[in-house]
């Protein structure tokens, strides 16, 4: 809630905005013994402290029900369809290998080379500057080109991305449902298709261990959607029925859509993880335990953070309150 606090209340007519001085953000954590640094870091507290937000912004909430949706997030949802459209302008090129599609290099050369001029059509004139440091974290979201991988890191990247828009002040504390519901749930379909596409490996993935080859926090916030739902219990999401009728609703039945249609075989096999959390009581509990294992599993993990990009908006200082 502290990151949106001095984003909202009538402020902006009165005060020019804060002098910053932006910088490109770059790679602190070289070895395991900079985890602790990470852990301690104003970066990781502003970062959690933002998907905390979110998760209690949609908590109960329907992705179909009524919200503000806000000019930069009408913006931000026309940057992810250019991006979506780049993928049908570039189509997989025929090569012996059947995963990572060199075809998928072409097209991140492509926002490589606009992202800047994306992220510029989003923020005002005002907080131009601001401009190449947001778009390394756009760039950092979509996956590795040289690997043609997508994990857990690259979504994190998107996330800490949409932060920087809050501390910048270009999306406000009244956004956050359209921050996950339209931006985040738009982003989720492009990295699907590009996952498709592509033949995009997973990233880091601990295979039938992790919850999810590529993604997580669509896991988190869809749980938090489903918090004292009449009629949905956790135990109903393995139920394909259930799935079909109400996906449209929750991220997280769309994930199961999503799993389901890409893998074959039992769910409780090539989905251990989540048929486990089916057995869960309730989905306060699951939406908790999704939580810790994201912290453990995702940011307490070198392999992943290793790669996470560090600037003025999310410094690797030491948190200073």
């Amino acid at each position: 809630v502290l990151l949106f606090l001095h984003l909202s209340g009538a402020s902006e007519e009165v005060a020019p905005p804060i002098q910053q001085c932006f910088m490109v953000p770059k790679k602190e954590i070289n070895m395991v013994s900079d985890m602790a640094k990470w852990k301690r870091s104003q970066a990781y507290a502003d970062y959690m402290g933002f998907i905390l937000t979110l998760n209690e912004g949609v908590r109960g909430k329907k992705l179909t029900c009524e919200y503000k949706v806000s000019e930069p997030i009408e913006k931000l949802v026309a940057l992810l369809n250019t991006l979506d459209r780049w993928i049908d302008e570039t189509p997989p090129v025929d090569q012996p290998s059947r995963f990572g599609n060199k075809a998928f290099r072409t097209w991140y050369a492509k926002l490589d080379q606009e992202a800047e001029k994306l992220v510029s059509a989003v923020i005002p004139k005002h907080l131009a500057d601001a401009a190449p440091e947001v778009a390394v974290y756009l760039k950092e979201s979509v996956g590795n080109s040289t690997r043609i991988d997508y994990g857990t890191g690259h979504e994190a990247a998107f996330a800490a991305f949409l932060c920087c828009l809050c501390k910048i002040g270009v999306l406000r504390v009244d956004d956050q449902m359209a921050i996950v519901f339209k931006v985040f749930n738009r982003y989720l379909e492009v990295m699907r298709k590009l996952q498709k596409t592509y033949r995009m490996e997973p990233a880091g993935s601990q295979g039938v261990w992790g919850l999810d080859d590529f993604q997580f926090l669509p896991f988190i916030w869809g749980s938090s959607q489903l918090i004292d739902h009449p009629s949905l219990e956790p135990r109903h999401f393995v139920d394909e029925k259930v799935v079909n009728e109400n996906h449209k609703d929750f991220m997280f039945l769309e994930c199961i859509l999503f799993i389901t249609e890409m893998k074959t075989g039992p769910f409780a096999e090539h989905s251990n993880q989540l048929w486990n959390i089916s057995a869960v009581p309730s989905w306060s509990k699951v939406n908790q335990g999704l939580i810790r294992m994201y912290k453990a599993e995702c940011l307490e993990k070198f392999p992943v953070i290793q790669h996470f990009k560090f600037g003025s908006l999310l410094p690797i200082q030491p948190v200073t309150s």
